[in-house]
């Protein structure tokens, strides 16, 4: 059964680590003065100290305030099983009523064995463990409940999009108004047009199956959308004047941080409204979910613009096709075109430093490359370098309205250090400056995003419609209910010391740039991140075992 918890503090945590490393774990728990513990309140449920690691793991991902702790639901099972439970409406609304799901008689899914949700079925965060792991962290299983908290004439849902443009945006909107139409019979459906401030400073706009019909064939948001504009008060307001009770925001990290700051202002003022996040990036940085709707359409555009440049560069003597790619933290699109388009003999991305000069830097590597096959393709990620160009060009500390910090041009600042080096070699070269970056978010979603979209927006009707309010994502190839703080707290970054990256570098065969203090470390903050939670009464060595496996348990990418 799912309860609220408040995590313990740190110390708390590492003191009864080190009693289950030297065996004594099966001791009651004092406090620190030798008192018997204090007693939970009625909304705290006591957590055994088998799930301790677990909890610290958690702790650890998700930095949970005590300000948050109401929304926390934790539930523990058997051999570490530990369940990250998004909220409910029946938290803060006891008497919710439930009505049959309309779907039972619904002619289209009358036929599919077993269609509803089992309550008990849930979704492990890593599925990589070994012989004797615990059960670890799951998530709540997405999709249709035989009991639902809505009745179809009562719904009246928004839509509204946030943050910059991605592929696939159309069709997640497409496919919310039509799925809460057909699937459910829902008739009041309202776009909020230009992002959050759009819930007070503009008016609903009434989007049926019809309007919305041939939207996914189109790039952009039909609804409009922008950075900024959160005024929880403002937007809580508005909800519940207009007496909107489901409400979808599509948007990414910052987005779902609006999402979550919305329900915690709904919940305390005890309203019958749901919300439903759908993460949203192109940078695929999002934590948690297996990949971003819109990342795999954007990686194949980018690779037309690897391409090009490729053809440029194979077109001119000592030439170099230079193209820069989105990725303010996360360098995955440039990664992953990079890997699809085997053209490219240098990915540049944030997650791996390098250097231009002296041996072994970058600018050796392009002389030595060009002396070999007489052209060169080289992708950079937008924010990579900027540790280096800051050097050399004083940095900015504006903002944009989202509050990221406006990024130098690595295209540009690399393009005039390459002509500059080659000029004082009196070398003759070529460089062809490529930023696709706009045509790359503005186009419409390809076949395999258009699928990912109604997934996501038919789990997060069924979620909303349930009683749910959390984010919507895929987490090891199912689609689950995360609580907004999981997907907030962190970044979605490459790991440099993962395979993945290694296939990279195999494929380029670029220099990895790294020292080795900067391969240590890098293994160091993996190890940390994917410590393997301990057995019970786990003594001394198999704590030390667990903590030097740590490194090959990574749940990345195969």
């Amino acid at each position: 059964m799912a309860s609220h918890i408040i995590l313990p503090p740190d110390d708390e945590l590492q003191r009864l680590e080190d009693e289950e490393a030297d065996g004594h774990g099966g001791q009651p728990a004092p406090t620190h003065d030798g008192a018997p513990a204090l007693p939970f309140s009625a909304m705290c449920v006591r957590i055994s100290r088998d799930s301790y690691p677990n909890l610290r793991a958690l702790r650890n991902a998700s930095a949970v305030s005590l300000a948050d702790a109401a929304c926390v639901k934790i539930s523990e099972g058997d051999f570490g099983y530990v369940l990250d439970d998004v909220p409910h409406l029946a938290d803060y609304l006891p008497d919710v009523p439930t009505y049959p799901n309309p779907l039972q008689d619904h002619p289209a899914y009358s036929t599919v064995k077993q269609y509803f949700v089992n309550e008990d079925d849930t979704v492990p965060q890593k599925v990589v463990v070994q012989k004797n792991s615990r059960r670890g962290i799951h998530f709540r299983r997405a999709g249709p409940r035989q009991r639902i908290n809505f009745e179809s004439d009562e719904v009246k849902a928004c839509i509204v999009t946030c943050g910059g443009l991605c592929p696939g945006l159309n069709t997640v909107i497409r496919e919310l108004v039509c799925g809460l139409s057909h699937m459910y019979n829902v008739n009041k459906i309202y776009g909020i047009q230009n992002g959050y401030k759009g819930f007070y400073s503009s008016n609903y706009v009434a989007i049926t199956p019809k309007s919305v019909n041939d939207i996914h064939k189109k790039g952009g948001t039909v609804l409009g959308t922008s950075r900024g504009g959160h005024d929880t008060k403002k937007i809580v307001d508005n909800i519940q004047d207009r007496g909107i009770n489901q409400v979808y925001i599509i948007g990414g990290d910052g987005t779902q941080k609006g999402a979550y700051e919305i329900f915690k202002e709904i919940r305390k003022r005890g309203l019958k409204v749901a919300v439903a996040g759908i993460p949203k990036t192109i940078d695929n940085d999002i934590a948690i979910i297996d990949k971003s709707f819109g990342f795999d359409s954007a990686v194949e555009e980018a690779q037309r613009a690897i391409d090009s440049a490729h053809v440029e560069a194979c077109s001119a003597e000592n030439g170099i096709g230079l193209v820069k790619l989105m990725g303010r933290y996360s360098g995955f699109i440039a990664m992953y075109a990079t890997l699809a388009s085997r053209d490219v003999d240098c990915c540049l991305i944030p997650e791996s430093p390098f250097y231009m000069d002296g041996e072994g830097g970058l600018l050796q590597y392009i002389e030595r490359r060009l002396k070999e096959n007489k052209h060169m393709v080289i992708v950079v990620a937008e924010g990579a370098g900027q540790d280096i160009i800051a050097q050399s060009i004083p940095s900015s500390e504006q903002q944009d309205a989202s509050g990221n910090k406006l990024l130098l041009d690595i295209g540009l600042w690399l393009t005039h250090k390459i002509k500059d080096h080659f000029k004082s070699k009196k070398t003759e070269m070529t460089i062809k400056y490529i930023d696709p970056t706009y045509m790359v978010r503005a186009i419409p979603s390809n076949a395999s995003d258009n699928v990912y979209c109604t997934l996501l927006a038919h789990s997060a009707i069924h979620g909303a419609m349930a009683g749910y309010s959390s984010t919507i994502g895929m987490v090891n190839g199912r689609h689950a209910y995360i609580p907004f703080y999981r997907v907030t707290s962190t970044r979605n970054k490459v790991k440099i010391t993962d395979r993945m990256w290694a296939r990279l570098l195999s494929s380029t065969n670029q220099p990895s740039f790294l020292s080795q203090k900067d391969v240590d470390e890098a293994r160091q903050a993996d190890r940390l991140a994917n410590k393997p939670p301990l057995p019970a009464g786990a003594n001394h060595n198999v704590a030390t075992a667990f903590s030097q496996s740590a490194s090959s348990s990574s749940n990345g990418e195969i």
